[in-house]
C-alpha cells in the first residue's frame, strides 16, 4: 500500500494525472477494440480510429509534460505542437468521414443529384470574400474542403518554424503574437466550414448523430485553447503565485494545464464510447430496425 502521507504535493499531482491518463487509454482501448472486431467499414472505421486517438494522445502528451515541469520552453513548445498537429489530422479525418457517409467524392466529383443546389448562407466575415449565398455543387463543396485541409498544412508549418526560431533565439513577443493569430484564424476557418457542412447535411448526417461527434472534438480543442487563456490572464494578474504551489511561477501555468488536460480527457473518453460507438458496424441498428417494422 502507497502511504500517501509521505508523498509531497508534486507526487500526488503526477499519480493522480498517471490514474486519469490510464483511464483515458482504457476507455480509448475499449471502444477501439469493439471497432476492431467489427470491422465492417474500413473507410469510416479508419477515420473513427484516429478521431478517438485524439483523447489519449492528448493525455500522454500532457503527462510527459508533467514528468520534466522543469523543462524548457522549447520543450513545452513541442509538446504543445504534437497536439496542436494531430489536432489538425484529426480534423481532416472527421471532414473526410461526413463525406463518407453522404458518399460524396470530391476527386471523383460524385455529388449525389438529391443534394445539388441547395443554399449555402455564409455570415460575415466570409461574405468579404465571397458571395453572401453559394449553391451547392461540386465547387463549393471543394471550398469548404479547402477551408478544412488549410489548417492541416498550415498547423505543422507554423509548429516548425516556431520551434526553430526559439532554438535559434529569435523569437520575440510581436512574433509569437503573429502564430497565434494566423493559428487562431486558420482553426477557425476550419471549424467553421464543418459547421457550415453540417447545417447543409443535418438531415441526411442525423441518423450518424454528427452534432455528438463534432463536440467531441470541438469540446477538446475548446478547452485545451481557452483554459490556457484563462491561466495566461490569471497568472499575470498575479492570482496565481508561485507560494499557492510547490513550483516557480514560470512553470505553474504548464503544470496546471497540462493536469487538466489529463482531466478532461477522461471526460472526453467516456464521451466518445457514445458518439462513436460500434453499433452501427455491429448490426445492433439494423436488429433494431427490424424489431421496429414489426411492431
Amino acid at each position: 500500500m502507497i502511504d500517501f502521507s509521505t508523498l509531497d504535493r508534486g507526487q500526488i499531482t503526477l499519480m493522480g494525472s498517471a490514474f486519469c491518463t490510464m483511464l483515458t487509454m482504457h476507455f480509448t482501448l475499449q471502444l477501439l477494440s469493439q471497432h476492431m472486431f467489427y470491422w465492417k467499414n474500413p473507410k469510416e472505421q479508419k477515420a473513427i480510429i484516429v478521431i478517438i486517438l485524439m483523447a489519449p494522445i492528448y493525455a500522454i502528451d500532457s503527462f510527459v509534460g508533467l514528468l520534466d515541469i522543469q523543462g524548457s520552453k522549447e520543450f513545452f513548445m513541442f509538446l504543445d505542437s504534437i497536439k496542436e498537429c494531430y489536432e489538425a489530422l484529426v480534423i481532416a479525418k472527421f471532414m473526410a468521414l461526413m463525406y463518407s457517409y453522404l458518399n460524396i467524392s470530391i476527386s471523383g466529383k460524385v455529388v449525389p443529384d438529391e443534394i445539388k443546389g441547395r443554399q449555402i448562407h455564409l455570415s460575415f466575415p466570409m461574405t468579404l470574400f465571397q458571395p453572401r449565398t453559394l449553391l451547392l455543387n461540386h465547387k463549393t463543396l471543394k471550398l469548404l474542403k479547402y477551408w478544412t485541409w488549410q489548417f492541416v498544412v498550415i498547423r505543422p508549418i507554423c509548429s516548425i518554424l516556431m520551434i526553430s526560431l526559439q532554438l535559434l533565439g529569435i523569437y520575440p513577443t510581436w512574433l509569437s503574437w503573429t502564430f497565434t493569430i494566423i493559428l487562431n484564424v486558420s482553426v477557425s476557418l476550419a471549424l467553421y466550414s464543418l459547421v457550415l457542412f453540417y447545417h447543409v447535411f443535418a438531415k441526411e448526417l442525423a441518423p450518424h448523430n454528427p452534432l455528438a461527434k463534432f463536440m467531441c472534438i470541438k469540446g477538446i480543442v475548446f478547452f485545451c485553447f481557452w483554459q490556457g487563456v484563462v491561466l495566461d490572464i490569471l497568472v499575470a494578474a498575479g492570482v496565481i503565485k508561485s507560494n499557492h504551489f510547490w513550483l516557480d511561477v514560470e512553470h505553474i501555468e504548464e503544470a496546471l494545464q497540462n493536469v487538466l488536460v489529463c482531466l478532461e480527457m477522461v471526460v472526453f473518453s467516456v464521451l466518445q464510447q457514445y458518439a462513436y460507438h460500434v453499433a452501427p458496424y455491429s448490426g445492433e441498428v439494423e436488429s433494431k430496425l427490424k424489431l421496429k417494422k414489426k411492431e
